[in-house]
């Protein structure tokens, strides 16, 4: 007579040796080639601030909602699509934003970000407007970054100071992920860096 724990150890053991020979029905997906941007925005090395360095908090902004998490939006006439294959490391409002707050690592401005604690004499406000691939020229032909940013710093009392529009319109050297990426650095580059000048210029 077999024993009940020797039996259900039997039958698990056959099992096991069935599935083993058994061929997975689960799709092979190649996985994602991660990307970032923005890591040079900031200089080689930080200068100096004086004591008396304007502090200027970065506010919520917003990021065009189609491109904001980690995939790689492209745009063809009126048809929309993302790269496949292809995402970035972290969603790109937020590598957005390292950036920006890098940049001004090399600034004599103090950037005050969100969640950081200190008082601020000016609030500054970016609104990423267009973060996209576009191929004007058909599907096959190099395309071209175009990253478009709405500024507007206010006073402390809520005073205006001005409103600017900052684009950088990048074509890649080639219809490929890196050439595109690489554009994207460039784009993203001189937005910010744009985006730090004019800071500086309103806040002095």
């Amino acid at each position: 007579m077999i024993r009940p724990n020797l039996l259900r150890l039997t039958v698990i053991a056959v099992c096991a040796a069935a599935l083993s020979g058994c061929i997975s029905l689960l799709p092979k997906t190649k996985p994602a080639q991660l990307y970032r941007f923005g890591a040079g925005a900031a200089a080689a090395s930080e200068p100096a601030r004086p004591a008396s360095a304007v502090a200027v908090f970065l506010t919520n902004g917003t990021f065009q909602e189609e491109a904001s998490d980690d995939r790689m939006l492209t745009m063809t006439g009126g048809h929309a699509a993302y790269i496949a294959d292809s995402r970035w490391v972290a969603p790109a409002d937020i590598l957005f934003d390292q950036a920006v707050a890098r940049a001004f690592d090399a600034s004599p401005v103090r950037l005050i970000a969100r969640g950081q604690q200190g008082r601020s004499a000016y609030a500054l406000r970016v609104d990423v407007r267009t973060f996209e691939t576009r191929y004007e020229h058909g599907e096959k032909a190099a395309p071209t970054v175009v990253v478009r940013v709405h500024a507007a710093l206010t006073r402390a009392d809520q005073s205006g100071v001005g409103e600017q529009e900052f684009e950088a319109r990048v074509p890649a050297s080639d219809n490929r992920v890196g050439a595109i990426v690489s554009a994207y650095n460039t784009a993203v580059g001189d937005v910010v860096g744009k985006i730090v000048g004019w800071t500086e210029k309103s806040t002095t």
